[in-house]
């Protein structure tokens, strides 16, 4: 596969989460979620293939994310996961539900492994050069292992790397790298809250949760 850099920017399935110490959080199951997309899950227009552009889904809730309370917690979270092909991030959606944010990372392929964490500032995989973007705190999440272009070095991923949501907390939603099998996608908020991961299935994504 070529290797390239790029400039980056990002229920009831199973949720899987390792322990890193007391500084990280447990994922657990909700009983609110269902595996079935719900309309603020779901872009406006479908992707037919990997590199299709991402979209903006709409803001209004589903009955299944409106009966989610709103994340509690602000330790970090970290998943391994061995898998035998790496899934291909396709693009990024966010929505505003009541109390919490939502953001969305499209999959194509098995659920990989990944990382979030409270980061000072946000800086571009490989380059280590400063992302551009100002926020009262910042969470990134890590995706690994991930790729978000085709092997032909075409990013999977449209737009950006910046993408403005200017939604209750999360004010940009940032591709910050594709680099050695590593995906990783920075959100930018107006201030440190409680969030959680989530996995959702049929398709395959990461869901980010963060207070308001």
């Amino acid at each position: 596969m070529n290797r390239t850099l790029v400039p980056l920017a990002l229920v009831p399935v199973l949720l899987f989460a390792a322990g890193c110490g007391s500084a990280t959080q447990t994922a657990t199951p909700s009983p609110a979620d269902t595996p079935t997309p719900s309309p603020a899950d779901t872009p406006t227009t479908a992707p037919a293939d990997p590199s299709s552009t991402s979209t903006t889904a709409s803001p209004t809730p589903s009955a299944a994310t409106a009966a989610l309370l709103p994340p509690t917690s602000t330790k970090e979270i970290e998943v391994d996961r061995a898998i035998s092909t790496q899934p291909i991030v396709t693009g990024a959606r966010f929505a505003q539900h009541q109390g919490f944010d939502r953001v969305v990372i499209d999959l194509k392929g098995e659920l990989p492994g990944y990382r979030a964490r409270w980061v000072s500032e946000l800086v571009q995989d490989g380059s280590g050069d400063k992302v551009d973007v100002k926020g009262g705190a910042y969470l990134q999440l890590t995706i690994t292992p991930a790729v978000a272009h085709t092997e032909a070095g075409q990013s999977t991923w449209k737009g950006g790397p910046i993408f403005q949501a200017q939604l209750g907390n999360v004010q940009n939603v940032v591709k910050v790298g594709d680099f050695e099998g590593v995906v990783s996608v920075g959100v930018v908020l107006d201030r440190k809250a409680p969030f959680r991961v989530l996995e959702q299935k049929s398709p395959n994504r990461l869901v980010v949760d963060i207070s308001h």
